[in-house]
């Protein structure tokens, strides 16, 4: 039995409107066709005219003259300056007015909560492929220019200072390393945004037999939202707050990187500058000396927007009743992801625009006693000293060191050996020091501490090499997954054009 006008009597003027939305949608989308909740309005009137009329919920001699009226609205949406309604309520009577009143017969079973809730997760799993695109073009950059300085020896620091030396590309894969972990939780929360909350109504279904496998097949959902409640009441919550955590984490890397940086910017003589010119730096208005980082600046005050924007969400969701609107804006949410992705170009930037100089940074190294850790390390190493002992004659080292204004390199032996006796005076371990000059001196060599180190994941050739090649296969494989779920999505629209074109073909 056919359904009839008076049987869709509690259809609702906004759920009439929605198919209208849904209308103008109906012609194949351009490559450069803004996917917005009317395109998706469109899609859904068009999936819902296919499956309906194909399992005897709509009339099918009437599907053709429907199908007409659909497609003129998106396509009369899509011209220049043409309307684009973003609700049911505000498109519906387009839909009617091209082909009147029976095409709210499509509403059967339908409601704004679960088309809004369809549009708002097709249009942010379109968002988080373009951050997560993004994302990988940053950390590409990010690990070839690790690459690139594999075997540049520079200062690492904690707590504000000097540390440890390092090898910058390390210290680089450190941080694609981070960025993974983000691309690993756009994958995750990709999976659950991917879901179809269509032909749940508003919130315990509905009487007729709808097909949403099918609705979800159309629209390129790779599954359900299961629990009829959940799909707008809860889930349609969720997404935003957990993208938000996505966005902050990236805004976050690329602030603690932008101030890695400012911290040698701050130095008369820093190891790493930004290469002047093309809107990277900018000279002060009054002091001539002074070469501003502007980009850096820039991309900063970028991810502290991404930061802010990203508490929109948290703050909004925060102590409302389930299914409220007020975290669900999908401009506000769009404009909070496009923040993310702003970062992470203007990071792109920072990268590429990047002066290192290897001979500065090992200069700095060299004036400083970041290697003198390695001292205790080799001495309880290879002569069996318990590490605190160790520790305490370096700490004495460098005490006498900087009191005197010493450096590393031209550190006196005999001193070294005077300062040792010292220090193990009341130790069972001898007073002598047992390291020959030329052993305690290349103790001290940042380059030779790099190169040396044994452990898996540090910095020394071979577990480099390791670690960037894996790190390119991850991206590799990142840059695979985007493009076939793009492709999926791409692919399942298509259907539904050729679908609903040879329905629409027979009212002409």
């Amino acid at each position: 039995m056919k359904p009839t006008l008076s049987s869709l009597s509690s259809i609702s003027a906004a759920a009439l409107l929605l198919l209208g939305a849904h209308a103008a949608f109906a012609q194949p989308v351009a490559a450069n066709q803004l996917r917005d909740p009317f395109f998706w309005l469109g899609e859904m009137n068009k999936a819902t005219l296919v499956i309906n009329s194909e399992q005897g919920l709509l009339d099918r001699a009437m599907a053709p003259r429907l199908a007409t009226g659909v497609a003129k609205v998106i396509a009369e949406g899509s011209q220049p300056g043409g309307k684009r309604p973003s609700s049911v309520i505000t498109f519906e009577p387009l839909l009617i007015k091209a082909a009147g009143e029976d095409v709210t017969l499509l509403h059967a079973g339908r409601s704004s909560q679960d088309m809004h809730a369809t549009f708002r997760s097709a249009m942010l799993r379109d968002k988080l492929l373009d951050l997560s695109d993004q994302l990988n073009v940053t950390s590409t950059t990010l690990v070839e220019l690790a690459a690139r300085h594999e075997r540049t020896i520079v200062p690492n620091y904690t707590n504000g200072v000097a540390a440890q030396p390092n090898s910058y590309g390390h210290y680089l894969l450190g941080l694609s390393a981070g960025l993974l972990r983000d691309a690993d939780r756009i994958r995750e929360a990709y999976a659950r945004v991917d879901r179809s909350p269509m032909g749940t109504t508003v919130l315990n279904g509905t009487s007729w037999p709808l097909d949403r496998k099918r609705m979800a097949q159309y629209l390129g959902f790779e599954a359900l939202v299961d629990n009829a409640y959940d799909a707008a009441q809860i889930s349609s919550m969720d997404q935003p707050v957990e993208v938000a955590s996505i966005v902050t984490s990236i805004a976050l890397r690329a602030g603690n990187f932008v101030e890695d940086v400012m911290t040698q910017y701050a130095q008369p003589r820093p190891w790493i500058l930004l290469e002047e010119g093309g809107g990277n730096t900018y000279v002060s208005s009054a002091m001539p000396q002074k070469r501003n980082p502007g980009l850096l600046n820039d991309t900063r005050s970028e991810a502290s927007t991404a930061v802010t924007l990203a508490m929109g969400p948290v703050i909004q969701t925060h102590n409302i009743t389930p299914g409220m609107s007020d975290p669900k804006d999908v401009k506000q949410n769009a404009a909070m992801v496009d923040s993310g992705i702003t970062t992470l170009k203007r990071w792109d930037r920072v990268l590429k625009a990047l002066v290192i100089s290897p001979d500065r940074a090992l200069e700095e190294l060299n004036s400083d006693w970041t290697a003198s850790q390695e001292l205790a390390d080799v001495l309880m190493r290879k002569y069996k000293l318990p590490f605190r002992d160790g520790h305490h004659f370096a700490s004495e080292v460098v005490a006498h060191a900087k009191n005197h204004n010493i450096k590393p390199l031209d550190f006196p032996y005999a001193e070294a050996r005077r300062i040792y006796a010292q220090a193990m005076k009341d130790s069972k371990y001898g007073t002598e020091l047992p390291m020959s000059e030329q052993e305690f001196r290349s103790t001290l060599d940042p380059v030779a501490i790099v190169k040396d180190r044994t452990t898996s994941g540090g910095p020394q050739p071979a577990e480099m090499a390791r670690m960037l090649g894996e790190t390119r296969s991850k991206l590799a494989a990142q840059g695979d997954w985007i493009k076939t779920r793009r492709a999926h999505i791409r692919d399942a629209l298509a259907r539904l054009d050729k679908d609903f074109d040879a329905i629409a073909a027979k009212d002409r």
